[in-house]
């Protein structure tokens, strides 16, 4: 496992961790004794760093990763998790218009996670009016010692700017991916710029990068049920397609999956790709990919596919 120096925070984090949405059974059901393997499967290949959110289940992700870091482990690891979209997917969100809805929010993250601060907390929602209202939150969650850093899970650069208005914006979490390089030429230029860490989430496309869906796959797991119909659909095969590109790259010990997950760390501003993973087979898979390094020809191979916007 390779490991990188997280931004400002100063710490070494894994350069593969693990995204935890899954865990939350959005992308199909999984139970707590295999969520609770999945992540002992991760710490023992080497990650150590865990991304959650209260909206993942919703909190059910925080409540499995929680009971698996119990019994020792919690100060081995880095745990981050996210506010402000609890209650959006069921239709009735919170209007975080005043700070104590992230300190109830913080309070009830840090009981379903069973542990007494936060490594990282993080902005879930992207363009919202009262920003000032998370930021000042942050700021005293810190004061406070209940949170260590915090950052956002937004690719705009205006609304990063904004989180480091103190200079403490330690994070910010964007896509990126084979299929997804629009952000290369604004939001990673200006992390790297401030030495802010990236978390790169969505490096397999939500699977699409592995290979595994054939032409008339039909999803039935709430997170994708979209993709069946319409322009998700068309959306859809045109990035199956694209992902076969990857296809003869593989073998020879690795994966289509492990290929796209060296490609989204070997971007100089990516601190930690996080992948979820359903399985203690799939994060072992996940995490062997930081270790995998790819030829300057393969690399530009791979930029071909999907050049930024």
């Amino acid at each position: 496992m390779q490991y990188r120096i997280f931004g400002r925070t100063g710490w070494r984090v894994s350069a593969i961790g693990l995204g935890c949405w899954q865990l939350g059974g959005q992308f199909g059901e999984v139970s707590e004794a295999d969520g609770i393997a999945t992540v002992h499967a991760a710490i023992e290949a080497g990650i150590n760093l865990f991304d959650s959110a209260d909206a993942y289940g919703p909190r059910r992700s925080e409540e499995i990763l929680g009971k698996a870091l119990a019994g020792g482990r919690r100060p081995h690891v880095f745990v981050a998790t996210k506010v402000g979209n609890l209650g959006r997917p069921d239709g009735h969100p919170l209007s975080f218009t005043t700070p104590e809805h992230i300190y109830a929010c913080c309070d009830a993250s840090l009981h379903r996670l069973q542990t007494d601060y936060i490594d990282l907390y993080q902005c879930h929602i992207r363009e919202h009016p009262r920003h000032d209202v998370f930021l000042e939150a942050f700021e005293r969650l810190v004061e406070a010692g209940k949170i260590r850093a915090y950052g956002t899970s937004s690719f705009f650069p205006s609304e990063i700017e904004f989180f480091d208005s103190h200079g403490r914006c330690h994070v910010a979490q964007i896509p990126y991916s084979v299929l997804e390089r629009t952000y290369e030429t604004d939001a990673l230029p200006l992390c790297q710029e401030r030495n802010i860490g990236v978390l790169v989430r969505g490096p397999l496309a939500q699977g699409v990068l592995a290979g595994k869906f054939a032409a008339d796959h039909r999803f039935t797991d709430p997170t994708r049920t979209g993709w069946n119909t319409g322009d998700a659909q068309q959306r859809f095969q045109e990035r199956r397609a694209a992902a076969e590109a990857l296809r003869p790259m593989s073998g020879e010990g690795r994966s289509m999956a492990q290929i796209a997950l060296a490609f989204a760390i070997a971007h100089p501003a990516n601190t930690c790709a996080i992948p979820g993973a359903r399985s203690p087979e799939q994060v072992r898979a996940n995490a062997a990919a930081a270790d995998l390094a790819l030829t300057d020809d393969e690399l530009a191979t791979l930029r071909a596919i999907a050049p930024p916007a």
